[in-house]
């Protein structure tokens, strides 16, 4: 994060966590995520499939925290956190969440789930720039497995994107599951959002499976925003510590 005579700058990461456990669920492996995510020094992280509380596991797992893990993951790097609940269920529930150093002032959860299918949020976040008046926008995102929900959650995103200020900052960043690479050209037409790996080679990264990334599910979306050194985070260590690769970006206010 850093503020010069050309504006303010801040790193952003984004990152299926898949509960706190390797592909399969064979391993838990919390503590060794955070020290990732704390290694990458990203001023906000963008989280999906993160664990508010889990009734059974907190009592089976060895070093399960004592608090939900985006408050673990966020420890003392990151002084504001946003958690948006998604999937609720008898032993406890995960969302989305979004850490970060600087301050967020408001957030809101909107539910975009489709009636009978799993449940579905934008973790919307208003995080406040030193020396500008108006906030930055962060949106926290996680979409269906199916191409006609996923289509009808993109339209609910280019509306809460369009009931912004039009000259609001707005990064957008989550698991997409866009795998037929249809969300680039509604975001754009729909709400100006600009895909930042997109932006300097084309199209979107490849994160999934993160061992050997063929997918472009992940994504990070800009508006009223700059960007540089788009980047996929390299394999080691992550490609045992979730299933999706993380995206980084810089991006320039």
């Amino acid at each position: 994060m850093s503020q010069n005579a050309q504006g303010f700058s801040l790193k952003v990461l984004t990152i299926n966590t898949h509960k706190g456990f390797t592909a399969f669920n064979r391993r838990f492996i919390l503590p060794e995520l955070r020290d990732a995510v704390r290694a990458t020094s990203a001023d906000m992280v963008f989280l999906q499939e993160v664990m508010g509380t889990h009734a059974v596991n907190q009592l089976e797992i060895e070093n399960w925290p004592d608090t939900p893990h985006y408050e673990f993951l966020a420890d003392t790097m990151w002084n504001d956190y946003a958690y948006g609940r998604n999937a609720i269920y008898p032993e406890g529930h995960h969302g989305n969440a979004v850490l970060s150093r600087l301050p967020i002032v408001e957030y809101n959860n909107l539910d975009i789930s489709v009636e009978g299918t799993e449940k579905r949020g934008l973790l919307h976040c208003q995080v406040s720039i030193p020396d500008r008046p108006q906030p930055l926008h962060a949106i926290c995102v996680h979409l269906g497995l199916r191409d006609a929900h996923r289509h009808a959650q993109l339209k609910l995103l280019c509306d809460l994107v369009n009931s912004l200020p039009p000259d609001a900052p707005v990064v957008v960043a989550g698991d997409f599951n866009d795998w037929q690479q249809k969300a680039n050209a509604i975001l754009k037409k729909g709400a100006a959002l600009d895909e930042v790996f997109s932006r300097k080679s084309g199209r979107p990264a490849r994160t999934f499976p993160a061992r050997f990334p063929l997918l472009r599910l992940d994504r990070i979306y800009v508006k009223n925003a700059a960007i540089s050194h788009p980047q996929t985070i390299p394999l080691r260590p992550w490609s045992h510590l979730s299933d999706h690769a993380p995206l980084a970006v810089e991006i320039h206010l």
